[in-house]
């Protein structure tokens, strides 16, 4: 028995000594296969919180850009004879949005004839978001025209109807084109169109240039106008219609040049 008993001592004592003898090794093995998880992408420095929202629309012609869903915008134009036009718009489904406007003439200043104009409907659908050879594509409806004509009833410069449109960024970073052609309304069946440009300054400003409602050169207009953004949220825009135009329409009002200001805000739930 005392032969036996000293063989197991023997024994376990050995396997203490095995043991301890790889202690270190095992902890270091188990240190170096501890993975390592990092994230798949790093994240920006400029956060989604910064980030400006989408250009729906360039001074009057539109973009394929869309309000996210659940995204809202209001949009407040100031016009020739204290006139305001308000727009309220909302992103009711991913890469749909609905809107309304309403214009009411010689709401600012001294004028004394102030008169609510009919409400109108937007909506737009952007269905291709483009890639590196194609541009995104949206298609939609605008019904909201500029100077109303009391004698005919009806806008001097009529609203865009039915319209595509077309947005790709070319040549320099920010430097984007809008190509659309629109069907104002169907008693005439016209086909019209418009090129907008707009070129991204840092993300402080943005530069805006239009060749819109182009179907004859009496009645195309080319527009002008410095995008403003104060807050990624909020931007101001100082912009010149009409340039160069002249003449007068049925009603007696100038074709000339038009001022205008237009503040927006773009938000979501």
């Amino acid at each position: 028995m005392s032969g036996r008993r000293a063989a197991a001592v023997r024994l376990l004592s050995a396997a203490a000594a095995l043991l301890l003898a790889a202690g270190p090794v095992l902890a270091a093995a188990d240190t170096v296969a501890s993975p390592k998880i990092r994230p798949l992408h790093r994240r920006s420095s400029y956060s989604d919180d910064s980030a400006l929202q989408p250009d729906t629309e360039v001074i009057d012609a539109p973009t394929t850009g869309v309000l996210t869903n659940y995204g809202y915008s209001t949009r407040s134009r100031f016009y020739a004879q204290g006139g305001i036009l308000e727009y309220l718009s909302f992103g009711v489904y991913p890469g749909i949005n609905l809107g309304a406007s309403g214009a009411i003439d010689g709401l600012v200043g001294a004028e004394k004839h102030v008169r609510m104009r009919a409400p109108t409907a937007q909506v737009k659908w952007r269905f291709f978001d483009g890639d590196e050879q194609l541009p995104s594509l949206a298609a939609g409806f605008d019904g909201q025209g500029y100077g109303y004509n009391s004698a005919e009833r009806r806008f001097n410069q009529r609203q865009r109807g039915f319209y595509l449109v077309a947005t790709k960024e070319i040549g320099v970073p920010g430097f984007q084109i809008h190509p659309s052609i629109n069907v104002s309304d169907f008693d005439t069946n016209s086909i019209y169109g418009a090129l907008p440009l707009t070129l991204n300054i840092r993300d402080k400003a943005e530069i805006l240039a239009e060749w819109d409602n182009i179907a004859n050169w009496r009645d195309s207009r080319a527009n002008l106008g410095l995008r403003v953004f104060l807050t990624p949220s909020f931007n101001v825009d100082f912009a010149v219609r009409a340039i160069g135009a002249g003449g007068f329409y049925s009603d007696g009002t100038r074709r000339g040049p038009e001022r205008i200001v237009e503040l927006k805000y773009s938000n979501s739930f």
